[in-house]
C-alpha cells in the first residue's frame, strides 16, 4: 500500500522550481495573447500539461520538440479522424485515446499530454482546421518559447544528441 505513496521524482532546486513556474506562465500567456490577434484559437487545455514537461523536465525525452509537436499532431489527427467517422459516444473517444497512444509509440513521438487531445476533440467537436489552429501552431509556439526561455536561463534545451 505504501509503495503507491513513494515519491520517485528527485527534488529540484528552488531556482529550477521558480523557473519552471515562470516558464509555464510565460508560454501560456504568450499563446493566450497571440490568440487575441489570431482569427483562430491557439490555446487548448493539454498545453498546460505540455508546459509541465517543457519547463519542469526539459531534459525528458517526452519534452523534446519532435515529441511535443509530433505527439500533439498524431493524437489530434487520430482524434479528428475518429470523431468524423464514429458516433460521439464514450467508446469512440476511448478508442481514439488508445490509438493515439499506440501511434505515438509507433512513431516514437510519445508526449503524454497529447493523450488528452482526442478527449478534447470529442468534447468540442471542432472542424478539421483544428489540427492547424490550435494544435500545430500552439505546439510550435510552446517549443519556441521553451527554447528561448531555457537558453536565457542557461538550461540546455532541446537535448543534444552525442
Amino acid at each position: 500500500m505504501f509503495s503507491f505513496m513513494t515519491r520517485h521524482q528527485p527534488s529540484q532546486s528552488f531556482r529550477s522550481v521558480i523557473l519552471a513556474g515562470i516558464g509555464g506562465l510565460l508560454a501560456i500567456a504568450i499563446i493566450g495573447a497571440l490568440t487575441i490577434y489570431s482569427p483562430s484559437p491557439l490555446l487548448m487545455a493539454p498545453f498546460g500539461a505540455s508546459c509541465v514537461l517543457l519547463f519542469s523536465l526539459p531534459a525528458s525525452l517526452l519534452s523534446q520538440p519532435a515529441n511535443v509537436i509530433g505527439g500533439h499532431l498524431v493524437a489530434s489527427s487520430i482524434g479528428l479522424a475518429l470523431r468524423f467517422m464514429l458516433p460521439d459516444v464514450w467508446w469512440a473517444a476511448a478508442l481514439a485515446v488508445g490509438l493515439a497512444i499506440a501511434f505515438m509509440a509507433i512513431f516514437r513521438l510519445t508526449h503524454p499530454p497529447a493523450g488528452a487531445d482526442p478527449l478534447v476533440i470529442f468534447a468540442a467537436d471542432p472542424a478539421l482546421d483544428y489540427l492547424f489552429f490550435p494544435v500545430l501552431s500552439g505546439s510550435c509556439v510552446l517549443v519556441l518559447v521553451a527554447s528561448v526561455f531555457h537558453r536565457a536561463s542557461g538550461v540546455t534545451y532541446p537535448i543534444r544528441k552525442a
